[in-house]
């Protein structure tokens, strides 16, 4: 594919992501919280706010979240050393979060619902027909659904990437047109940005995907590793032909950006059965 072709098909991309109708939004929990695990007002009022623009752009947001075990360490002083102790802090945490989710939505007369899942859920027809339907209804309602992991049942979940297999699955099974995954730093780097300084953001992830992978699998140093089920959630979404994006949650007017075709973070070309060879 000659150079011209490469642009063109990322600049198609950002179209399609730009018109996307009904989004996914992930949120991860670095960009929920601050450094002593409770929620961050700022940062949680500002997804909102970003959310907000593609909501009055009169687009479907479905929001991936999490943020519930480090909400409920920022409550109480445990900590989460065994598969126990976490799935009792999400407990804790679910209901603070969404609690924060109701009031700042409610600044813009904006209704949430909460939705909790595990794979199961996602994995079995008529469970997983359930949860369409009532997406499906909470949108015609203008209700705002949030969606997190069900940890205080789950156990094979409960690991680093579990939201973003999630969301990409979200994304797949209610036919959204884009997802988004917001993370603590602006996209897919050639290496760790948090301590390479040379390390470079890449625009577009397409036929490059089998090299992206290679650098991410030399860059999994603590503070990066959850990229690489960024990464794979985005390429999965990618496949069945609907863009992702992975970008920075406090970049300013991310998801305004995204929905005017701007090139911010990383985006994922749709394969649309194309082979990378």
């Amino acid at each position: 594919m000659s150079k011209g072709l490469e642009e063109a098909a990322v600049a198609e991309a950002r179209r399609l992501a730009a018109d996307a109708d009904r989004v996914i939004v992930k949120a991860g929990t670095n960009s929920l919280t601050d450094a002593d695990s409770n929620l961050d007002d700022e940062k949680l009022d500002k997804l909102v706010d970003d959310i907000e623009d593609l909501l009055s752009r009169g687009k479907q947001v479905i929001l991936v979240s999490s943020g519930a075990v480090g909400a409920g360490m920022g409550r109480i002083a445990q900590g989460s050393e065994t598969l126990e102790e976490t799935q009792a802090l999400s407990t804790v945490g679910q209901s603070t979060l969404m609690h924060r989710y109701t009031e700042s939505f409610a600044r813009y007369d904006r209704t949430v619902a909460q939705l909790l899942l595990t794979q199961h859920d996602l994995e079995n027809p008529e469970r997983f027909t359930n949860f369409r339907n009532t997406v499906e209804t909470l949108l015609d309602w203008g209700v705002v659904p949030i969606i997190n992991e069900n940890d205080a049942v789950a156990t094979e979940e409960l690991r680093i990437g579990d939201n973003d297999m999630l969301s990409a699955a979200a994304t797949m099974g209610v036919d959204a047109d884009l997802l988004v995954t917001l993370t603590d730093v602006g996209g897919v780097y050639t290496g760790n940005p948090k301590e390479d300084p040379d390390a470079e953001r890449i625009e577009a992830v397409g036929r490059n995907y089998d090299t992206v992978q290679d650098i991410i699998s030399e860059s999994t140093t603590d503070g990066f590793g959850g990229i690489q089920t960024k990464v794979e959630g985005a390429r999965d979404v990618s496949e069945h032909g609907v863009p992702a994006v992975i970008a920075k949650s406090t970049e300013p007017d991310v998801l305004e950006q995204i929905a005017t075709a701007k090139p911010v973070g990383t985006i994922f070309v749709p394969i649309n059965g194309v082979s990378d060879d």
